[in-house]
């Protein structure tokens, strides 16, 4: 599939997850990609914290990339920004605002969701151009509610809540008003990874999508 913005930002909001992937080597990366998409959510987000994260991105990309969205999470600077658009990312995740990384991930088309927490730097963000913000660390600062209380004079803009999400508190954030939840080790179990047991991990994705449905009936009656 080519992933235009329309299309890969359609997904998100659809699907209602991003799952963070912090992985040490291109094959666990491989098998996150394939777990996930077997899991119904079909979006990863492979953080450039890992080794090697250019090389993991264009590995998972050549096998999964027609069917998995794939992100770059953790990205600082443009420089980096960059390097991971050409290794086959197709949205762009920030830890922090970067109004130069916002820049450039418009410039060349890519969803890019830069990573804010008090109300200044969420719209700070929105007004940059951002089309969705991660409000991170979120669980540290009041999760569910936080959320709440920040779509109260801000219902325009579409949050991404990231930190301390999981399947007892997903739902809650959709109810509050996320967009969708950024979920990693909660989803990402690194020793059924390792030890081959995809099927764990893709049942973990079942449940979160659940929980995100969940969530969303709530919201509807």
């Amino acid at each position: 599939m080519a992933w235009t913005k329309d299309k890969a930002l359609t997904l998100i909001r659809e699907v209602g997850l991003v799952p963070i992937v912090r992985v040490p080597t291109e094959e666990d990366a491989v098998r996150a990609a394939e777990a996930i998409a077997q899991g119904g959510i079909g979006i990863a987000e492979i953080t450039m914290t890992v080794p090697s994260a250019v090389r993991v991105l264009e590995g998972v990309a050549g096998r999964y990339g027609d069917k998995v969205l794939l992100g770059a999470g953790t990205v600082l600077d443009p420089e980096t920004c960059r390097a991971a658009m050409l290794a086959g990312a197709e949205f762009i995740v920030t830890p922090s605002l970067n109004l130069q990384v916002i820049e450039l991930a418009r410039r060349y088309g890519k969803p890019v969701l830069p990573g804010s927490l008090t109300p200044t730097e969420v719209v700070t963000a929105w007004q940059a151009g951002a089309d969705m913000v991660k409000v991170f660390p979120c669980g540290a600062v009041g999760g569910p509610k936080y959320i709440k209380a920040l779509k109260r004079p801000l219902p325009q803009i579409e949050m991404v809540p990231t930190g301390g999400v999981n399947l007892e508190n997903t739902a809650e954030y959709i109810k509050a008003g996320a967009a969708a939840v950024a979920v990693g080790g909660e989803l990402m179990d690194l020793k059924a990874l390792k030890e081959g047991r995809l099927d764990q991990i893709v049942e973990t994705a079942k449940k979160f999508v659940q929980a995100v449905r969940a969530g969303r009936a709530a919201l509807a009656r």
